[in-house]
This record gives structure tokens, sequence and C-alpha cells, in this order.
């Protein structure tokens, strides 16, 4: 039940290219909210929408993830949950339009900022047995991060190339003024 004092419910999407640490630092956040009694929850959004086969029209299955993402912000945001941690990839304005559509709260972007480079070395050692998916991921990381570059959906970024994943949770919460 909703009292006076209960904060608003509010939504983070921490996004950026494939490797940047999305999930990781989605998941750190949702540790630093637990720790000051932040009724919170943290929900990958890349297993919201993991079928197979994907629509030909549909490539990611955005649509089946949006209708997962409906039903369980309502079970969360029952549940007494103000603080949704969502990590995620959101390529065009209007992704991030439905994607605030489909939480029904306030949602505020966040892009991870980090060196290609990084990203790379981060990929080879995730996916050193897999030599397909690598080389997709290879070149995903850099063919994504520049459609993030040039849609502009975020609303702050934060720099995690040189920041331990706590390092960057604790940048997110600050920039998105949840601290």
């Amino acid at each position: 039940m909703r009292t006076d004092s209960t904060p608003e419910a509010r939504a983070l999407l921490i996004t950026g290219t494939v490797g940047a640490g999305k999930t990781s630092v989605a998941g750190a956040v949702g540790h630093l909210l637990t720790g000051a009694g932040i009724p919170n929850a943290v929900i990958d959004m890349d297993w919201l929408r993991r079928t197979w086969p994907a629509p030909a029209d549909d490539r990611f299955n955005f649509a089946l993830l949006l209708r997962n993402l409906r039903c369980m912000v309502g079970n969360y945001l029952d549940a007494g949950v103000t603080r949704l941690v969502l990590a995620g990839v959101v390529e065009d304005v209007e992704d991030r339009k439905q994607c605030g559509e489909a939480v029904g709260v306030g949602l505020s972007v966040c892009r991870l900022l980090v060196e290609l480079p990084v990203v790379r070395q981060r990929l080879t050692r995730r996916h050193a047995d897999e030599p397909e998916a690598l080389r997709w991921h290879l070149d995903r990381s850099g063919e994504l991060d520049g459609i993030l570059d040039r849609a502009r959906v975020e609303d702050f970024t934060v720099e995690a190339t040189g920041r331990s994943v706590d390092q960057a949770a604790a940048a997110v919460l600050e920039a998105v003024g949840w601290r």
C-alpha cells in the first residue's frame, strides 16, 4: 500500500554497446540501492527477448521484450519496488519511447561509455570458446557504438573505461540523482 511518504517509482535504463558492462553495472546499482534500504528490481532486458526464432521484421525481438517488460514491471511495482534498474539496448528515440511506455513510470537513460579496445578485450574473454559468437559480438560492438553515437537516446553518460563495476555503479547513481 502506498503512503504519502513512499517515494515515487522511477526507472533507470543502462544502455551501451555489447561488452560495455550494462548488466554488471545494473546489478551493482541494485546492490547499492539494497544497501541503502531502497526497494528495487534489476531486469536484464536481453532475457526478456530471448527466444528463437525472432520474427523476420524484428531482428532482436523488441516487441516481445516490451510485452514481457510491461508484465514484470507491474508485478514489481505492486510488490512495492520504487526503483527499477534495467540493462539493455535502445537504438533509437522510438525504442526509448516504447520502453518508457512499457515501464509506465519516469524513465532515465544512462549510456555507459567504454573505449572499443577495452570492449573488444572483454568480448574476447567472454567468448573465448565461441568463435562464431565472438566474431558476431566484435562486429556488433563497433556497429552498435556508432548507432548509439548517432541516436543520442541517453539523458546522461558515464565513462566506465577505467572504472571498476562498483565505481561505475556509484557514478550512475550519482548522475541519475538516486543517492
